[in-house]
């Protein structure tokens, strides 16, 4: 079964993307819980920030480590070093995403790739070198953050959409293959409209900055989400009382879908500002950016 939430032991924790949005809001949940942290992202300017406030909450050690998830030799020694550091790693939180905005044949083929590199290899090197630990130790637990959009599709989201798909297949292969390790579990949270700033700090080729389709939820509420599948392990969580809603509407309408998607998105999925094209935050941490919230109202 996976560690307890509440023991004795504090738990120790790595969380990707950990200086914004999901990944900030889950650390601060885990400080909490007074759990032991390692902090991964790529700007280490906000993760120091991130780490004071976790100190601020109760958490217990935190290290930080600003390292890129497509950096698999970069990610590895993380691990390592988390391990040198406490002895063990419980749990890993992978959060850690970027996106891009436009159709498929105008987004630049190196910012489609960058984006999916982050989703489906970043989530690779996370996952080869976490799970061997967990094998050693006989548990541990990988929860990954997707998204509604690895379930269904939208137009002027075709990137993000093969990152997150391709990254949610991966998952449940991993899922798969641990089942011969009784201890260790992996588990995917797929949040729908989140307020955080992942929709202002993309890439767009769109002529226009996006913005959470509603219901809009607070990154803490999803964050409450990904600890609690500590406890309760899970394949795939919705974490959005309209995802099944429209995740059946994809699947079991798809006629009817598609005639839909396409003016629904552009006026509650876009903001309308005639944005220029920008690589946004694909290549590089906007720190100035980063927050657990954005502008958006969200229950």
């Amino acid at each position: 079964m996976s560690p307890p939430a509440e023991s004795s032991r504090a738990l120790t924790v790595l969380v990707t993307g950990a200086s914004s949005g999901i990944g900030r809001a889950t650390v601060h949940t885990l400080a909490g819980r007074g759990a032991r942290l390692v902090l991964v992202a790529r700007g280490r300017g906000p993760l120091e920030e991130t780490a004071a406030e976790a100190r601020e909450r109760g958490a217990g050690e935190v290290l930080v480590c600003a390292v890129d998830v497509t950096d698999a030799d970069g990610l590895q020694q993380v691990v390592d070093t988390a391990l040198t550091r406490f002895g063990r790693l419980d749990v890993v939180v992978h959060s850690a995403q970027t996106m891009a905005y436009g159709r498929i044949e105008d987004v630049p083929r190196e910012v489609f790739e960058a984006v999916v590199d982050t989703s489906l290899h970043g989530t690779a090197n996370v996952a080869r070198s976490v799970l061997p630990v967990f094998r050693r130790q006989g548990a541990g637990h990988l929860v990954v953050v997707n998204s509604l959009l690895g379930s269904v599709t939208a137009p002027l989201m075709g990137t993000y959409a093969a990152a997150k798909w391709g990254q949610l297949g991966l998952v449940r292969t991993l899922q798969q293959e641990i089942r011969d390790a009784p201890g260790v579990h992996v588990s995917a949270v797929a949040p729908g409209g989140v307020n955080t700033p992942i929709y202002y700090q993309g890439a767009t080729w769109a002529g226009s900055t996006g913005r959470p389709p509603p219901p809009v939820y607070t990154a803490e509420r999803v964050a409450r989400a990904v600890v609690a599948r500590l406890d309760r392990p899970r394949r795939l969580v919705q974490a959005g009382i309209a995802n099944t809603v429209v995740v059946a509407g994809f699947r079991l309408l798809p006629a009817l879908y598609d005639t839909l998607v396409g003016p629904l998105f552009k006026s509650l999925a876009l903001s309308g500002d005639g944005a220029e094209p920008t690589q946004g935050n694909v290549f590089a941490s906007r720190p100035e950016g980063n927050a657990v919230k954005g502008p958006w109202r969200a229950i």
